[in-house]
């Protein structure tokens, strides 16, 4: 009969691992990182009032500056390079014409998402509280305008399955 043959490990056993510790004098050691921690919200500059306005997708941060004259910049462009409907124009200055303001504050916007008329709807909402943190006195009638209510309709999402948002695939009995 053949000779059955046994595989056996040999297990050796491991030497330990020895870490050596080398100190370095303090004039060579590496500085240390030091952690940023973040603080709180920056305050705006004396005479600037910060706000934002959101309508649909458009979110605009708006900053009014006092002791101005009047001038109304939107993502660096003039207000007139920038919307060139009339009516849009005329609901961004709204907040500012009701509160009789319009020569007093220049506006500087950045406004992103959306189209013009909701990016419009967010600025105006925008100018309406900057003008509060300014003045509470304006509170009442800006309120009683709508300019303070955000406009909360927004497109609907896609849901699987359908075409759009409800509208399903053509259905076909054969």
């Amino acid at each position: 009969m053949a000779e059955e043959v046994k595989n056996t490990e040999v297990k050796t056993p491991r030497k330990p691992r020895t870490t050596k510790k080398v100190e370095t004098p303090v004039a060579e050691k590496a500085p240390v990182a030091v952690k940023r921690v973040r603080t709180a919200k920056k305050k705006g500059v004396a005479g600037q009032y910060i706000a934002t306005g959101r309508r649909k997708d458009a979110v605009a941060r708006v900053r009014l500056i006092a002791n101005g004259t009047g001038k109304i910049t939107i993502n660096g462009r003039d207000i007139n390079e920038y919307l060139l409907l009339d009516t849009l124009k005329l609901v961004v200055r709204q907040p500012l014409a009701l509160t009789e303001t319009q020569d007093k504050y220049d506006v500087i916007v950045n406004v992103f998402g959306g189209g013009y008329t909701g990016q419009t709807g967010a600025i105006r909402q925008g100018i309406a509280k900057a003008l509060v943190k300014e003045n509470e006195n304006f509170k009442p009638e800006l309120k009683k305008a709508g300019f303070l209510t955000r406009d909360s309709r927004m497109k609907e999402r896609k849901k699987y399955g359908l075409k759009k948002a409800r509208k399903a695939p053509q259905f076909s009995k054969r």
